[in-house]
């Protein structure tokens, strides 16, 4: 009973943190809600972070997402998570995982910031950014960025409530796979690229 009292304490605390970030900046907040557990095993599964050894998650907010992608990863991945909300950044420091490295900043300059953390490419990138409140030329940077960046055989995975992301990822990296999660508030559709593997 005592760990259950623990985990709705953090949910709550959590839900009170998103809020507060959506307050500060609507336009980088996805949604004011954090992820059901539902969505977090959806992200886990398409991911497939369980084989990877370098994961990037780009928006990770409070950090469920996060808390998930680390109960799935090997033992020996690493994850990066960049966020542009500062005190998003200090919440992920309090997590005390080895495996974690919180970075504050913009996933347009992902190639800068992997080379920062003596990070190689990446597995999978994962994203709950919103893309249909930025720029357009943002947009298209970002997963310009991911492109370039990824390992090959590596996959993009962002979980959008609305479909700017699968427009702008269509220029840059083709037609992706689409899923729809509906246990969700809002429900979230979920685009997949993956980029080629090497024929060496």
């Amino acid at each position: 009973m005592e760990g259950n009292g623990k985990a709705a304490t953090r949910r709550t605390t959590r839900s009170i943190d998103f809020f507060r970030g959506f307050l500060r900046s609507p336009g980088d907040v996805g949604s004011i809600i954090p992820s059901s557990r539902f969505l977090e095993r959806r992200i886990i599964n398409t991911s497939e972070v369980a084989s990877a050894r370098t994961v990037v998650e780009l928006g990770p907010g409070t950090g469920g997402t996060t808390r998930a992608i680390l109960a799935a990863m090997p033992e020996d991945a690493r994850l990066l998570t960049i966020e542009l909300d500062p005190q998003f950044s200090t919440i992920l420091e309090g997590f005390g995982d080895s495996r974690l490295i919180p970075h504050t900043g913009s996933a347009v300059d992902l190639a800068d910031i992997l080379a920062q953390h003596g990070l190689g490419a990446p597995d999978v990138v994962i994203s709950g950014i919103p893309f249909s409140t930025m720029p357009r030329e943002i947009g298209l940077a970002i997963i310009s960025a991911i492109r370039d960046n990824l390992a090959p055989g590596g996959r993009f995975v962002a979980y959008q409530f609305r479909g700017a992301v699968g427009r702008l990822g269509k220029e840059v990296m083709g037609e992706p796979d689409v899923e729809l999660e509906v246990l969700n508030i809002p429900p979230m559709r979920f685009y997949t690229w993956q980029v080629a593997a090497s024929t060496a």
